[in-house]
């Protein structure tokens, strides 16, 4: 299924080439065709997007059931504590680095893209209104998933697996293939109106930005694990190299595991402690996920015109956290998962969602190598608590 994403990038990239090209010669009323097609995949996306969150948070959630208890535990919190600790890292750099990044002309463009765009009225349009919207997704599935990690029966539990088989179908056979067309009818529409090129100028240099912070952000990590561990942390990062390049040949979490695995007992992580945590951490450690997520919606708010509140992003980050939960198993599945609380926390229209699908697919390899990378730093500690916490 992975290999499906993989898949995903040439085809991204020759959708938004072509949309600039054809978007300065082709006539008004072929651009209306595919503002239609965006429209009606627009309203399809926002019909599944409390259902996706459900089929991928409730399983996600469940399955990491009352297993091996203080272990478990400490491996969470270390997980989600690197996750926030990542989304507020970058917001507080974005903060800074950006108005050198943004001039300050340019902000305000994606919203004149905006509105010149809503000249070109679509031919039609298919209302598909959600069985229930995103805020009662997200409690009903933390409500559900963790009832469910505490149940002896199966039942419930093998229910939303195939439940989320379903999602997961939706995802890589309907939703991804056709995201190269509805990037393709976004770019025809800016270029149409004029402001592709600063566009493509401004996030050029946000992608440079994100990729190099991912690096400062396992330095971080990897100092903070060898001061707990009492190990060089440049040593230990080093030894996790081979899982970093790997990572970013497959950009799969999941597929880098023997590798990520291979080279934490190498580092010195006991077999026992390495085979519970790494795989664990496969699942529920998204640190480079989240600077890609925060660092591109930033850019993002900042096209826009929009103002960025630091209390507003601390609910953002904590609840990306926990919504991309188990998501790395699927091609998408966390910018699908975070779709939802970037429309109701972070108001993100349409063009805005497009821009954060072909930006985090461009980079998407990066943000895989640093959680995978990033969880030999999490093991390190864990192993470090071991005696402590099973004797």
């Amino acid at each position: 299924m992975k290999k499906i994403f993989n898949n995903l990038l040439p085809r991204i990239i020759l959708a938004i080439i072509l949309g600039l090209s054809l978007g300065m010669i082709i006539p008004e009323f072929i651009v209306k065709v595919f503002t239609t097609i965006n429209g009606v995949f627009s309203n399809f996306l926002g019909f599944c997007i409390p259902l996706i969150i459900v089929g991928l948070v409730v399983s996600g959630i469940g399955e990491l059931g009352k297993g091996a208890g203080k272990l478990l535990l400490l491996t969470v919190v270390l997980a989600y504590g690197s996750t926030l600790f990542s989304g507020i890292f970058t917001y507080l750099t974005s903060t800074a680095v950006y108005p050198f990044i943004i001039d300050s002309g340019q902000t305000g463009i994606l919203s004149k893209t905006h509105q010149a765009g809503g000249g070109l009225a679509p031919y039609f349009s298919i209302q598909m209104p959600p069985v229930f919207d995103v805020m009662t997704a997200l409690v009903f599935s933390f409500l559900v998933g963790i009832g469910i990690s505490f149940l002896e029966g199966d039942t419930l539990k093998n229910f939303f697996r195939e439940f989320k088989q379903i999602i997961e179908k939706v995802i890589s056979r309907v939703i991804i293939p056709f995201l190269p067309i509805y990037i393709f009818g976004i770019f025809l529409n800016m270029s149409y109106n004029g402001e592709a090129y600063e566009i493509i100028t401004v996030f050029g240099k946000v992608i440079t930005y994100i990729i190099l912070l991912s690096f400062i952000l396992l330095i971080i990590q990897f100092t903070v694990a060898g001061l707990i561990s009492k190990r060089n942390p440049f040593t230990a990062l080093k030894m996790m190299l081979p899982a970093y390049m790997t990572a970013l040949g497959t950009a799969s979490s999941a597929a880098t595991i023997p590798v990520t695995l291979s080279q934490a007992k190498k580092n010195g992580v006991d077999e026992d402690i390495a085979d519970f945590c790494i795989p664990l951490c496969a699942t529920i450690h998204l640190s480079g996920s989240t600077m890609k997520i925060v660092g591109t919606s930033m850019a993002i708010l900042l096209l826009q015109g929009e103002s960025i509140n630091f209390f507003m992003y601390l609910g953002f980050i904590m609840m990306l956290g926990i919504t991309m939960v188990a998501a790395p198993g699927v091609p998408g599945g966390a910018i699908m998962a975070a779709i939802a609380i970037l429309q109701s926390i972070l108001g993100f229209n349409e063009q805005a969602i497009a821009l954060m699908i072909a930006v985090y697919v461009a980079i998407d390899s990066f943000g895989t190598a640093c959680n995978v990378t990033g969880d030999g730093a999490i093991s390190l500690i864990v192993n470090r608590f071991k005696k402590r916490l099973v004797s």
